[in-house]
């Protein structure tokens, strides 16, 4: 069974989509079955991937309509291993179109589920703002990844970004958990980065994962390219740090799945 990472943060500019698609190409790197969903109706994970909108192809927006099978939206990419279910422009209506069907907020979860024999990873690259598209990310996805900027009011939004999760799980999705928080766009010579990480380590403890994503011209450059950073400089400081937080997000799964199961024993 695929393990689905939604990638998000209702906060924009932190490194959302930049770490949706390196994580992507770093679990296919190592060999995995991967698929990076765009949910975003920017499409910049399509694009930075070296994808371009098609006029008359399937897009995620005509899987979450039900209008296409998943499979038939989704396309190869240059790296091997690594699939993309592309976003196009038409996906900024489709909150209008949900809103009168049925299960809207799951839309997501089933079309991806056929794909469990598929993949390994399914990363999902959310939109930077907590509508429709992003709850059926949440909801579609077995662990959440949250990229926190290590600059000023970066943790503004995170804490109602949780209670979203929260409710999600509650009503939902029981399975929902935090599977980290990111510190992106780390520039070690700046005071404030060093406050930022340290305030989130105080608040959110053992989650904030260790790997820290640099501020790297490399990873802002890969995009324009069409590329993930790892395969357009795969020795630069930003690829390297992706590389370590697939590993360290891949452990975290691996732990999960084998904790024991402890329940509290029944009242007398």
């Amino acid at each position: 069974m695929a393990d689905i990472i939604a990638v998000a943060n209702q906060k924009g500019g932190v490194g959302k989509t930049t770490t949706a698609v390196n994580l992507a190409a770093s679990f296919a790197l190592a060999g995995h079955r991967v698929l990076l969903v765009d949910i975003d109706p920017q499409a910049n994970a399509t694009s930075g991937i070296g994808l371009i909108e098609y006029v008359g192809q399937a897009l995620v927006y005509d899987v979450l309509l039900g209008e296409q099978n998943a499979r038939d939206a989704i396309r190869s990419t240059s790296v091997e291993g690594l699939d993309v279910l592309p976003s196009g422009r038409d996906l900024v209506g489709v909150e209008i179109a949900l809103m009168e069907l049925d299960e809207r907020n799951h839309r997501l979860r089933k079309a991806l589920r056929v794909l469990d024999d598929d993949y390994d990873e399914i990363v999902i690259d959310c939109a930077p703002s907590m509508n429709i598209l992003t709850l059926n990310g949440l909801v579609a996805a077995d662990h959440v990844l949250v990229p926190i900027q290590t600059h000023y009011l970066a943790l503004e939004g995170v804490t109602s970004l949780l209670r979203t999760i929260d409710a999600v799980a509650h009503a939902e999705h029981p399975a929902l958990n935090v599977l980290g928080f990111v510190l992106t766009m780390f520039d070690k010579r700046n005071r404030i980065a060093h406050q930022v990480a340290d305030e989130a380590r105080n608040h959110f403890g053992h989650r904030v994962c260790e790997t820290v994503i640099p501020r790297n011209v490399r990873l802002a450059e890969a995009p324009s390219h069409g590329l993930s950073a790892l395969h357009y400089d795969l020795a630069c400081p930003g690829s390297l740090a992706y590389l370590a937080l697939a590993d360290e997000l891949l452990a975290r799964i691996h732990e999960e799945k084998h904790a024991p199961n402890i329940h509290p024993a029944p009242a007398p």
